[in-house]
């Protein structure tokens, strides 16, 4: 029994001794009174230990190398202690108040659901909506006119919105001119072949002469040259002169009626072919500088919902409407079935490429009115405000034309607390216009701008 005393006692205060180095270890005690700082006591312990990425938007994520977060696709950044995190942010605070920056800690990077990304070139398209009209193909119209005076013996279309075709006649007119004219060429054949066997040339001559002549009269008249050899089959003069269309479409007009009396010239009918149709598109001027031709557009109406027409713009009008301020491009497109019918309003979507150039999301810029404003993450929770000239806007995404450069880390969220956060601490935020290229120094600065006005401050 005694031995074990021997024995217990000394293991029991052995053992307590370490349990108290340990403690002296770990709350720092034991490296001061060895001439360590507490930085460099935490530097020993993850070298030690082994240093933990984390995602700052999702904490429980921890992984023992760098990567991306398997959530929402962060970057990971170092896991720091409690006691790391007050001593970098410290120090950080320290030298980012000096420079007008700020800085935050893991924790209130979550608090404030800051989340950064990499500016990048991009080539983003742009879509412009408009509004539109349905017009006919002026270069698919046409008018049927009377080329003799006479009478409208027969119509053979008398409604509008019926379908004529080029084969076939119109209406049939009653002309005595016409009439005499035909009996003309009938006596010119015959006397050509009497002729035609004269031994005198200039007699045969005169003969093909006489028929030329009187061909070309009935011609001028609109008599074609298939009804001119059937004439000359028949031998007899027809009463009736048949119309007809320069091309094939539906009658958008009636001009005459059965019996009517016209002129020489007078319209009959307006025809217009409605395979093909035109829209009349209206672009605000503070957009029409993208519209190029051949650009395509879609087409959308709401007597067919659902369904998309696809164009291409083919015109440009080369001047404004000072009432409305837009300008107009005209697009032309196919209408199969008859769809599209003249004077239906449409909405229209064109589709702009635009040029390559840096591309942040929306909510990473502040536009204070004066100045747009992004702020970059230049060393681990250290951002720093930049201000930009931005570009052309496509959805949820902005160009950037200058003040940044791709590859710098932008806050797409929590920018708007960031700079809340710079106003508290009465941050001077510096012009940062030429950052990068040789930047203004702080007095310069601090003269040209007394920061962003927080009363006109809006996100984009």
């Amino acid at each position: 029994m005694k031995l074990n005393k021997k024995i217990y006692i000394p293991l029991t205060i052995l053992t307590l001794a370490v349990v108290f180095v340990s403690w002296l270890y770990k709350s720092g005690k034991l490296t001061k009174e060895a001439g360590w700082s507490k930085k460099e006591t935490l530097n020993h312990q993850e070298q030690t230990t082994g240093p933990l990425y984390t995602c700052p938007m999702h904490p429980f994520i921890i992984q023992d190398k760098p990567g991306s977060c398997p959530i929402c696709g962060m970057e990971l950044v170092k896991k720091l202690s409690d006691a790391q995190n007050a001593v970098q942010t410290a120090e950080q605070r320290q030298q980012a108040e000096k420079l007008g920056h700020i800085a935050l800690s893991t924790t209130q990077r979550v608090m404030a659901n800051v989340a950064t990304q990499a500016a990048a070139v991009q080539t983003i398209s742009k879509e412009i909506s408009a509004v539109g009209v349905v017009q006919y193909d002026q270069s698919r119209q046409a008018k049927v006119t009377a080329w003799i005076a006479g009478r409208i013996d027969r119509l053979h279309v008398d409604t509008v919105g019926a379908y004529v075709a080029r084969n076939r006649p119109v209406a049939e007119v009653y002309s005595p001119e016409l009439l005499a004219s035909q009996q003309e060429y009938l006596l010119a054949v015959k006397s050509r072949e009497q002729l035609k066997n004269s031994p005198i040339p200039s007699i045969a001559q005169n003969g093909e002469g006489l028929v030329a002549s009187a061909r070309q009269r009935l011609m001028l008249y609109g008599v074609k040259e298939s009804q001119i050899a059937e004439l000359e089959r028949a031998g007899k003069p027809n009463i009736r002169l048949p119309i007809y269309t320069p091309l094939s479409g539906v009658v958008t007009e009636k001009l005459v009626q059965q019996g009517q009396y016209v002129n020489v010239g007078d319209a009959l009918f307006n025809i217009a072919d409605l395979s093909r149709v035109w829209i009349e598109v209206e672009v605000y001027e503070s957009e029409f500088q993208n519209i190029r031709i051949g650009q395509t557009v879609e087409i959308a109406s709401q007597s067919f919902p659902g369904k998309r027409f696809s164009g291409h713009v083919a015109f440009i009008y080369p001047f404004l409407d000072p009432k409305t301020r837009t300008v107009r491009a005209r697009v032309e497109m196919p209408n199969p079935g008859l769809r599209l019918k003249p004077d239906m309003f449409v909405n229209a979507v064109i589709k702009v490429g635009l040029s390559p150039a840096i591309v942040v999301p929306v909510s990473a810029v502040m536009d204070s009115g004066k100045r747009q404003v992004v702020w970059i993450e230049t060393q681990a929770g250290v951002f720093e405000p930049r201000e930009v000239k931005v570009g052309q806007r496509s959805d949820d995404r902005i160009q950037i034309l200058s003040g940044i450069k791709a590859g710098d880390k932008v806050a797409v969220s929590g920018a708007y607390l960031i700079d809340s956060e710079s106003q508290l601490r009465g941050g001077v935020p510096q012009d940062h216009s030429q950052h990068g290229a040789g930047g203004q120094t702080a007095p310069a600065a601090a003269k040209k701008s007394d920061g962003l006005d927080m009363d006109d401050m809006k996100m984009k």
